[in-house]
């Protein structure tokens, strides 16, 4: 698997002047467009960039590990919204096993494939069979998931992210366990030496893309988990980016890595061009560059999207408003935004303090009493962002059919709010304080998060920012 597409993010973030274009031209592949469907949505507000990492094998990345073969897989993708107003930016990852509909697709030899049902996202990228994958459907299958008009699409190799990550001096990172060599390579039988301390650390080239891609052996082993700690380490190089300064001497030896690695649409196909995307985004602070996965829950070892979770962040991004629901648009003569970017004249309405979320005050325990992994984790997750303290999450004894709400002496009230997020789940009374949540089959199997019950949360609540502590929220599970 891959991750080496943070370093994308961090070229369309960091911006520089006119005069690297000339030394950096020569460096930037291109795509063909060809491959586009004839049927895209409409251009809205703000501008989307597709970013993709493949992990093909082939040429200067054999030696850095990857996929089976050469074949271009893209085990990470995400669609970062630059927000109309040139101040904001949302990053959205989507899981690799998620099931989706991939539209008809180009071939290398000019035939269109028949569109796909029920298909796992990341095989969009290895329709054709090359070494270069197929980004454009990959682009396609986006924009028929999300009906945003993908406007560029970026695809970076792991030759181009090590060499970055030591241009930059290393990326400062966490890991919640120690990770031994048995974690990066699971058919090794055995722990092995210790690769990763657990807690705070730097890494570079060979190491950080080991930690960029580590699954196993950490949180329940998911792919969701590693796109928490993937978004946590963009998020930092971004950081450590910006500390160093805009300055000409720290940015050249980053443009130069990070150029090379590029495959881009013809759109961005001169460093100029790059370099003019990068500049409209000069403004965005780390706290408004914001990160969030796709709203999804397990559908057995695959992944669903969550309706109407993912159709409301969808609307939004069409609408170009803010993960905070906030409109965006052009700032006034005054140097002020509205929320409809309208002119404050200074009489806004009188607003008192905001309602406190429904589960402020009320904690849980988390118990999954299923054979699904990570189930436990994606509730705490909707708990959290409900307002709900989750004291902790484990692996109930035994299978559960239908889902239990246990509450102690005091309690009961409180384990009422606690059930109209699990419609469905039984109230149990027990001597033992306090309130445990013991999921169930009927969890595992609902059609969508939080149906017949309060508005559902996006699976990682509010997500992460720039500026956010890296050691903070790692993992799912």
């Amino acid at each position: 698997m891959t991750a080496a597409t943070t370093l994308a993010l961090l070229v369309l973030l960091i911006a520089g002047a006119g005069w690297l274009y000339l030394q950096l031209n020569g460096d930037i592949t291109t795509f063909g467009a060809d491959g586009l469907s004839p049927d895209r949505p409409a251009a809205g507000a703000g501008s989307n960039v597709l970013v993709i990492g493949s992990d093909s094998r082939a040429g200067r990345n054999r030696r850095l590990g990857g996929g089976e073969g050469d074949v271009g897989r893209s085990d990470t993708a995400f669609l970062l919204h630059v927000h109309g107003d040139g101040r904001h930016a949302l990053a959205v990852s989507f899981p690799r096993d998620t099931l989706v509909e991939i539209p008809p697709c180009r071939l290398p030899d000019g035939r269109w494939t028949p569109p796909r049902s029920a298909a796992m996202f990341n095989s969009a990228f290895t329709v054709g069979g090359t070494t270069k994958g197929n980004p454009a459907c990959t682009q396609n299958t986006v924009e028929a998931l999300t009906g945003l008009r993908v406007d560029h699409t970026v695809v970076v190799d792991f030759a181009g992210f090590a060499a970055l990550t030591t241009a930059v001096g290393g990326v400062p990172v966490c890991l919640p366990q120690d990770v031994h060599e048995g974690d990066l390579n699971p058919h090794l039988g055995a722990p092995g030496k210790l690769v990763f301390p657990r807690g705070p650390q730097t890494v570079s080239g060979q190491r950080a893309l080991d930690y960029v891609r580590l699954r196993h052996g950490l949180g329940d082993g998911s792919d969701i988990g590693r796109i928490k700690r993937q978004q946590a380490f963009t998020a930092a190089l971004v950081k450590k980016v910006r500390a160093r300064g805009m300055n000409p001497s720290a940015l050249l030896p980053l443009a130069r890595a990070a150029t090379a690695a590029l495959t881009v649409d013809p759109g961005l196909g001169t460093a100029d061009r790059l370099l003019a995307f990068a500049l409209s985004m000069k403004d965005v602070d780390l706290h408004d560059t914001k990160f969030r996965t796709l709203p999804w829950r397990y559908q057995g070892a695959r992944v669903a999207v969550v309706h109407p979770a993912a159709d409301e962040l969808w609307a939004a991004l069409r609408a170009d408003r803010t993960v905070d629901d906030q409109a965006t648009g052009s700032t006034n003569s005054t140097g002020s935004t509205g929320r409809s970017g309208a002119p404050d004249d200074g009489k806004a309405a009188a607003t008192g303090p905001p309602a406190a979320p429904p589960g402020t005050g009320i904690a849980v325990t988390v118990h999954n009493g299923t054979t699904v992994s990570g189930l436990a984790a994606h509730a705490a997750a909707e708990l959290r962002a409900a307002g709900f303290t989750v004291l902790g999450t484990a692996t109930a004894g035994q299978q559960h059919a239908t889902t239990v709400v246990a509450y102690g002496p005091g309690q009961q009230d409180r384990a009422q709010t606690v059930v109209q997020y699990f419609p469905g789940a039984l109230l149990q009374p027990t001597a033992a304080p306090g309130i445990a949540l013991t999921l169930g089959r009927d969890y595992a199997d609902r059609p969508t998060t939080g149906a017949g019950g309060p508005p559902a949360p996006p699976a990682d609540g509010a997500g992460r920012s720039a500026a956010d502590d890296p050691c903070a929220d790692l993992s799912y599970g």
